[in-house]
């Protein structure tokens, strides 16, 4: 996206009241864009929108509700933004949820896998149209280093059958990955302008650890924050980057430069072989149709 050409175009950022995406939210507001922070709890989108101002005073920052977790609340947003927009520039699959108790979302899915990958492939689909009209517009994914460590379990998406945390987290972050690379081939296919990029922020101190390890003490978490754990503005970075940086051509993958990839400045990386299944990716984005009932409109 040429940098000059940033001012006054649209992005969308779901889950952008808090952590990585509201860091970016605050960097892409300060570059001119007009950024909606698709969050669930309206009073926390609020209080967000009060402190983007706050550091820039004349940024345009709209609050829309929008639960990831619930179909219906991702088709209401989706029509409401296909009505009131000409133009979708940018938007960020940037909500999730991390290794919470077992639980399911209101359609039935396991809470992580319906989160972090079906809701936001839905939502992707659905908002697909405004995008693929859109010149050099672009999907950006947060994925994780813990792709690296999972495997999609076909037989046992919805936890029935035996439910782990960590396990169906690292299994959600490796679903954000093969969509996020999928997508790109098949926009490519297409002729599509619109690219896809994947990104992670390495290890940052964000909201999404509350919904893990809650008991454990606060001097320990305190030492996780300062030596382990980078700071939500510097785990931003490489979702800006990925969602500015002019010479990205689609299906890159992103993430920060220093040790273990945990911290540091964005460059690019290659994402595990796991990634990289064409046959996962396909039956990934199959069962992904049925289960949400959302189809992409690809047009050629």
């Amino acid at each position: 996206m040429d940098q000059e050409a940033i001012a006054g175009t649209t992005a969308i950022i779901t889950g952008g009241n808090s952590g990585i995406g509201l860091e970016a939210a605050k960097v892409l507001a300060g570059k001119g864009m007009q950024i909606i922070l698709a969050v669930r709890n309206e009073v926390k989108g609020a209080a967000a929108r009060k402190e983007i101002l706050s550091i820039h005073p004349q940024a345009a920052i709209e609050i829309r509700l929008l639960d990831v977790a619930d179909l219906a609340s991702i088709r209401t947003f989706a029509d409401r933004i296909l009505s009131d927009f000409d133009s979708l520039h940018l938007l960020i699959n940037n909500a999730g949820v991390l290794m919470p108790p077992y639980s399911k979302t209101k359609d039935g899915f396991e809470m992580q896998f319906g989160s972090n990958h079906l809701g936001h492939f839905a939502l992707t689909a659905l908002l697909f149209p405004l995008l693929d009209k859109t010149p050099d517009s672009r999907i950006v994914t947060i994925g994780s280093l813990a792709h690296s460590r999972g495997a999609i379990d076909f037989d046992n998406l919805d936890g029935s059958k035996g439910y782990k945390a960590k396990q169906f987290y690292n299994q959600s972050k490796l679903a954000n990955m093969l969509f996020a690379l999928e997508l790109d081939r098949r926009l490519k296919a297409h002729g599509s302008e619109a690219i896809s990029v994947v990104c992670h922020p390495g290890v940052s101190g964000t909201n999404i650890f509350k919904l893990g390890n809650r008991d454990a003490p606060l001097f320990l978490r305190n030492l996780a924050n300062k030596y382990y754990l980078q700071p939500p503005a510097i785990g931003a970075l490489a979702t800006v980057y990925a969602a500015t940086e002019p010479d990205l051509k689609g299906g890159e993958y992103i993430g920060p430069d220093g040790a273990g990839r945990r911290k540091g400045y964005p460059v690019l990386e290659t994402p595990h072989p796991a990634a990289r299944d064409q046959a996962v990716a396909e039956r990934l984005w199959q069962v992904s149709e049925e289960l949400t009932g959302v189809k992409f409109d690809f047009v050629d």
